[in-house]
């Protein structure tokens, strides 16, 4: 459906230290190919000129919540509990709920996707509190952003599941046949979307250990599903908007994890059979939209071990276990 190649077939490894994240390129062919080198990261090209657009042009409120994932992680699932918590006092009928209606990705916005094209800023709701979202890491986000006093919702996963379900997506979205093989080695080498991963996540969790003023709040993706109650309740603390009692009481915490779910959004008309569009976008990807259902694969946590094998376990394994080693994080 794309006329754009897997990242798998366009990236030069010359450059690369076996197992390691790539250096810095400061001077960008946007042309060369389906991932670009910038700042240490390996951007997706199509989507180059929306980062160092947003950098430079986009200005963060104070109250914008902004939801920071590195890709599949658990982006589209965290966007609809966002949405449905920070607007759940102007949809109070779960019957009539934007959700059912419209894919997450269409109701928070990505900066350097939807919101940036051609250096012409899309217009945003003024009303407080904005919700936004990006796949940029910590280091490459708008200073406005890093001077400003918004909250950042940061969201990570085990880095197998992480990869796999990349894996899975961009096959379907590209209509590509990449081997299993061929995409772990590069996701290895640092080489996946606004990868390394390990540095995405790092570069978030360094900002809150070195200003720990900053207003950050980290989710683990396996740890949501299995304790989504009391981790919804903590976002919602996060976020100023903590549940009353009378909410409580009337049963909305469990209402909006319903509302929110894998089973339930995966089988809502729209997102069976819906696709989601950028029009005038300048890559046919977006043109022609994306499949609402790529985005629903499983929604499981541990699904890596039907794929991975034990030289795979072990080699992650070891990069991750040197990588985020005297950082004090852990997946």
């Amino acid at each position: 459906m794309s006329t754009l190649q897997s990242p798998s077939s366009t990236i030069d490894l010359e450059h690369l230290e076996e197992d390691g994240p790539s250096q810095e390129c400061k001077d960008v062919d946007i042309e060369k190919g389906q991932l670009s080198e910038y700042h240490g990261f390996w951007i997706p090209t199509w989507s180059l000129e929306g980062v160092m657009a947003s950098q430079k042009q986009f200005q963060a409120h104070d109250t914008d919540i902004l939801l920071m994932t590195a890709p599949k992680v658990g982006t589209t699932w965290f966007k609809a509990i966002l949405f449905a918590l920070v607007n759940r006092m102007h949809y109070p009928n779960l019957q009539e709920h934007p959700l059912l209606t419209n894919l997450p990705h269409a109701l928070v916005p990505m900066l350097e996707v939807d919101m940036y094209k051609k250096k012409k800023v899309k217009d945003l709701n003024p009303a407080s509190p904005r919700l936004l979202s990006t796949h940029m890491p910590y280091t490459l986000l708008p200073t406005s952003v890093k001077n400003s006093t918004c909250k950042i919702v940061y969201v990570y996963r085990n880095p197998k599941d992480t990869f796999v379900s990349l894996w899975h997506f961009l096959n379907r979205v590209h209509s590509t046949t990449v081997s299993l093989e061929e995409a772990f080695d590069k996701f290895c080498r640092g080489m996946s979307s606004f990868g390394p991963y390990w540095d995405h996540v790092l570069s978030c969790w360094k900002e809150s250990i070195e200003k720990p003023a900053r207003k950050m709040i980290f989710l683990k993706y396996e740890e949501m599903k299995e304790q989504p109650t009391i981790h919804l309740r903590r976002i919602a603390e996060f976020l100023d908007c903590p549940f009353s009692l009378e909410e409580e009481a009337k049963g909305t915490v469990n209402d909006i994890l319903k509302l929110c779910s894998f089973d339930n959004l995966s089988n809502l008309e729209v997102n069976k059979n819906g696709r989601f569009c950028i029009p005038n976008h300048e890559t046919t990807l977006f043109r022609q939209g994306i499949d609402h259902a790529s985005f629903f694969r499983q929604g499981n946590s541990g699904d890596w071990v039907n794929y991975f094998t034990p030289h795979m376990t072990k080699r992650l394994d070891h990069i991750i276990e040197e990588k985020i080693y005297g950082t004090g994080f852990k997946f």
